[in-house]
């Protein structure tokens, strides 16, 4: 088993793909210990598959993971993970916008004890108004709801221990909430300065919209957080409320009633009575969805865990192959 496992996603990364991968290996060569490269075809249109094929054919330390489809990143980085076999494991991009020359300091923390060592681009040299404002407000929303004192949730150059990323589910777009995660299975976390490259070659993928998609997920990750495994604390605060506000109601209006016996409370206080039954029953569907919410989670936790991807094919070169051609070569 691989000491270090690098996992990339590619998609559409034709440009970047050889030059990312000369870089890394020899960064990786230079630290010295085994080591394995995880990368991933998210469902390309170009020529990165193929381009990582022929990688893949020539270097047996080379995993390539190719998706049916585009998927998303989360799920890309989900298949890296679950195909990766190192004991320690680092994320990046392939855009040649995370310096592999950072990996050693990633590796350093990780090898001082921490479970999860996140990267924070502390000078960043893109766009002030498209992306670095709206991304400073995310990070410190982020930073506030989740309470992990971090500056860059965004980034994926990060480094986890193998234990701790694997009980983590991803989907959707969760990779960037990583940290807030691990944190709620008490791993301990760190963060260094990585370098904000340009990129090189190639278009972003990256857009405004995306920023703003972040503000919905920060409210999934916040309730994640603190109702996941409870889910009646939240939904049934609400409609205990709910219905004890409509009980008062409706029994004012029923004192009224039989003190005034021959008033029309009905005529008088009509909107005040539909009210009063709303908040009953509206507190009763909280209620049960609260029931149904800890029959989901009562469920989650008993079934097996399924993967939010699916694998076209696997190529690696074998170690014997590897061999036969080198002393061919020779």
């Amino acid at each position: 088993m691989a000491k270090y496992s690098i996992v990339v996603p590619f998609h559409n990364e034709e440009e970047n793909v050889t030059a990312l991968y000369a870089r890394l290996k020899q960064v990786m060569e230079q630290v010295g210990d085994d080591f394995e490269l995880v990368l991933v075809d998210d469902g390309s249109g170009d020529r990165t598959y193929k381009l990582l094929e022929e990688i893949a054919a020539v270097d047996s330390r080379v995993l390539v993971v190719k998706l049916r489809r585009n998927f998303g990143q989360t799920s890309a980085l989900a298949a890296g993970f679950d195909h990766a076999s190192g004991e320690f494991i680092l994320a990046m991009d392939g855009d040649l916008q995370h310096d592999p020359n950072d990996i050693p300091s990633f590796i350093e923390k990780l090898e001082e004890g921490y479970d999860v060592v996140s990267g924070w681009r502390k000078v960043r040299i893109d766009n002030l108004m498209l992306r670095r404002f709206p991304s400073h407000c995310a990070n410190w929303l982020m930073a506030r709801l989740s309470g992990v004192n971090i500056h860059d949730f965004g980034t994926t150059f990060k480094a986890y221990r193998r234990e701790v990323i694997q009980n983590i589910p991803l989907y959707g777009e969760m990779h960037r909430f990583i940290p807030a995660l691990a944190s709620w299975y008490g791993a301990s976390i760190c963060e260094i300065p990585i370098r904000n490259v340009n990129r090189e070659r190639g278009k972003s993928h990256y857009g405004i919209g995306r920023t703003f998609r972040v503000f919905f997920d920060l409210m999934t990750i916040r309730f994640l957080l603190r109702y996941m495994s409870r889910p009646m604390h939240f939904f049934g605060g609400f409609g205990v409320l709910g219905i004890m506000m409509g009980s008062l109601i409706s029994s004012v209006l029923l004192g009224m009633k039989i003190l005034q016996p021959h008033s029309n409370v009905m005529d008088q206080h009509g909107p005040l009575f539909v009210i009063g039954g709303v908040l009953i029953v509206a507190g009763i569907q909280m209620l049960a969805i609260g029931l149904l919410g800890e029959l989901l989670v009562r469920q989650y936790h008993a079934s097996q865990h399924r993967a939010p991807y699916t694998v076209d094919r696997i190529v690696r070169l074998d170690s014997t192959e590897e061999q036969s051609m080198m002393s061919d070569m020779d």
